[in-house]
């Protein structure tokens, strides 16, 4: 099925290192990974349309981050569609005592604000929010990664809360790749849990194109 989106529209994508890959270096402007996929997914299947897709992911950011940015990167560029893909560096600062930590309850608070201001700004956009994932199964013993998997619900509770607040569609990529993980290996997606391989991001872009399509 095509997606809803039309030529001469603008898709935006802005998140972390997930959304980033490389769009800043030698593979800019659309990065090596799921934005690029989605770009060339759209070139393949509907080769008429002629959409514009921006990249401004920015490694290691979080919410906050976005926060700070939003302006200049998103409301100033007045897309007609919005994706954003955020919180697992907030995650992962809160539980390690990171730097700047962005525990729960203010991810949700500031992800609320920059979605509300967007609604104020730019009324009628359309959004697409992708959850953060992690590409584990272990979730015994004590270990880093069991601690992830454990404090990760909260945080998706907050991104689908803000999904349904916004009407906003919804990219559940943690559920996805837990399915996709009672049958592989991870290694087949992630060379460690958070940053996907070419075939972790293809399965986000698939999962992208399919929700821009329903």
């Amino acid at each position: 099925m095509p997606t809803k989106l039309r030529t001469g529209q603008t898709l935006l994508f802005i998140g972390d290192s997930i959304t980033d890959c490389g769009r800043r270096g030698t593979d800019a402007p659309l990065g090596a990974g799921y934005v690029r996929i989605f770009a060339d997914l759209l070139a393949l299947r509907e080769p008429a349309k002629r959409v514009t897709i921006v990249n401004k992911g920015i490694g290691g950011n979080t919410v906050e981050d976005l926060q700070a940015r939003w302006h200049d990167d998103v409301l100033r560029l007045e897309p007609d569609w919005l994706s954003i893909k955020i919180g697992i560096n907030d995650l992962h600062r809160t539980l390690f005592q990171g730097p700047n930590p962005v525990p729960p309850d203010q991810f949700r608070e500031i992800y609320d604000e920059i979605l509300s201001r967007t609604a104020t700004i730019l009324p009628g956009r359309r959004i697409l929010l992708i959850d953060p994932f992690y590409i584990s199964i272990n979730r015994n013993g004590r270990s880093p990664r069991a601690a992830v998997l454990e404090m990760l619900p909260r945080y998706l509770a907050v991104v689908h809360e803000m999904s349904r607040r916004y009407g906003a569609r919804l990219v559940r990529t943690h559920e996805m790749f837990q399915r996709l993980l009672k049958h592989h290996d991870p290694d087949l997606f992630c060379p460690e849990p958070v940053h996907p391989n070419p075939t972790g991001h293809l399965a986000i872009a698939e999962a992208v194109y399919e929700a821009l399509s329903g």
